[in-house]
C-alpha cells in the first residue's frame, strides 16, 4: 500500500501526489463517458490544468480531495472529495469521479463515500454534508440514497451538457442523520 489514509475492504484512499498527474488521470477528464453526468468535459484538459488542480485546488486547506485505489493492484482508480469546507457551518460538498471504468458497478464508489463521509463527520465535525447530481446520473442517486442522503431540492437548468440544460438534484446528509 502507498501511504494509506483511509482503508476499505476493497479500496483505500490516499493523498493526491504529483506522480498521480499521470496520462490514465487527465483522460478520465477528457472522456466524454466518465464526464456525461459532471461539469468536465467542456474544454480539453491539459497537463498544465492538472498541475494547476494540484497546486490550487488538491492543497488547498478547503478542500479533502484523496485519491481512491483498488487494494489488489494499488491502481488510482478515481477521487472522493469533501469540497468548499465551511469551518463556520460545519458542512462541506461531496464530490466522486470513478475514472477506471473497469472499476464501475463493483461498489467501490459506494466504500470510498462511505470512508469520506464517516472522516468528515467524525475527524473533521462537520454538521453537514451535501450534493449534487443531474437528474439522469442514476447510479450516484442510488448510491447516495443507500448512505441516506435526502433529496433538498432541484436546481432547474442548472448544468448546459451536450447541447441541453440538465436539472440537478441537491442532496443532503446530516450527521445525526447518518448510520454507519
Amino acid at each position: 500500500m502507498f501511504n494509506p489514509f483511509l482503508v476499505g475492504e476493497k479500496i483505500y484512499l490516499r493523498t493526491i501526489e504529483e506522480v498521480d498527474l499521470n496520462e490514465n488521470y487527465q483522460q478520465w477528464f477528457n472522456d466524454e463517458e466518465v464526464c456525461r453526468f459532471n461539469s468536465h468535459h467542456r474544454f480539453p484538459n491539459y497537463g498544465e490544468d492538472m498541475r494547476d488542480y494540484y497546486e490550487n485546488v488538491i492543497k488547498s486547506k478547503n478542500n479533502l480531495i484523496l485519491a481512491i485505489v483498488d487494494k489488489e493492484t494499488d491502481k488510482h482508480i478515481g477521487n472522493v472529495s469533501l469540497q468548499d469546507i465551511s469551518s463556520i457551518d460545519m458542512s462541506a460538498e461531496l464530490a466522486i469521479i470513478v475514472g477506471s471504468k473497469e472499476h464501475w458497478g463493483q461498489g467501490v464508489g459506494f466504500e470510498a463515500c462511505r470512508l469520506m463521509i464517516e472522516h468528515g463527520f467524525g475527524a473533521l465535525n462537520l454538521h453537514r454534508i451535501y450534493c449534487g447530481t443531474s437528474l439522469e446520473n442514476k447510479g450516484m442517486i442510488k448510491l447516495i440514497k443507500k448512505i441516506g442522503f435526502q433529496q433538498e431540492g432541484i436546481a432547474r437548468e442548472d448544468l448546459f451538457k451536450n447541447g441541453e440544460y440538465k436539472d440537478i438534484l441537491n442532496f443532503g446528509l446530516l450527521k445525526n442523520e447518518y448510520k454507519k
